[in-house]
């Protein structure tokens, strides 16, 4: 496609420029962020919308927020139903965190099956979901502060989850620090999913 073919030039002319590795599940990226650094410190840039639509990702990104987290947090699995569910993109400002994501969407390759990825301060690193996928992370070094940008605002009424447990994910610890609301969430088993997979790229 043009665009790729566009993409793939824009990043061989830039050596700084937003690099994109797509992971096992579908739709779900590692990004490694641009770091400009000199005796002052260092300048990250996370988000150029034209280069994320040049991989065919949606870049109109409507809420950003962040949490702050201790040691052993364990957060979600989150995301929201149609028709607010949204595209995300997450990453760590301090501290480390082991990334969790599940494929939720039926018909996907890879439907049920979970990814893990480290992402930290350091390494300047990020994941980007499309739609149909449930996040998680868990607290390695703290204070944890992830950033999340959604490309649709916070809906209380389909906000929600599965359980952390519930689908083989190897945690860290068997016995983390997870909120009552994060520990009431379905299993993944009883949760009747309503994202359905679309190969756009």
């Amino acid at each position: 496609m043009q665009a790729e073919r566009d993409a793939a030039t824009r990043n061989q002319m830039s050596p700084k420029a937003i690099q994109f590795t797509e992971s096992k599940l579908p739709g779900c990226f590692v990004v490694q962020f641009p770091v400009f650094q000199d005796e002052r410190g260092h300048f990250v840039k996370t988000i150029q919308r034209s280069v994320f639509e040049d991989h065919g990702l949606e870049a109109d990104f409507r809420e950003c927020f962040y949490s702050t987290s201790s040691r052993d947090v364990l957060r979600g699995l989150h995301f929201q139903l149609p028709p607010s569910d949204h595209a995300k993109l997450v990453y760590c400002t301090a501290g480390s965190i082991y990334d969790m994501t599940l494929d939720l969407r039926v018909g996907s390759p890879t439907y049920g099956q979970h990814e893990i990825y480290e992402l930290s301060s350091s390494a300047s690193n990020a994941v980007y979901l499309p739609r149909g996928i449930a996040h998680g992370f868990y607290v390695r070094e703290a204070p944890a502060v992830m950033v999340y940008h959604v490309s649709s605002e916070h809906d209380p009424e389909r906000d929600t989850g599965v359980h952390w447990n519930s689908f083989g994910a190897a945690w860290p610890v068997e016995q983390p620090i997870v909120s009552a609301r994060d520990d009431s969430f379905p299993s993944f088993s009883a949760f009747e999913s309503p994202f359905r997979y679309l190969r756009s790229r």
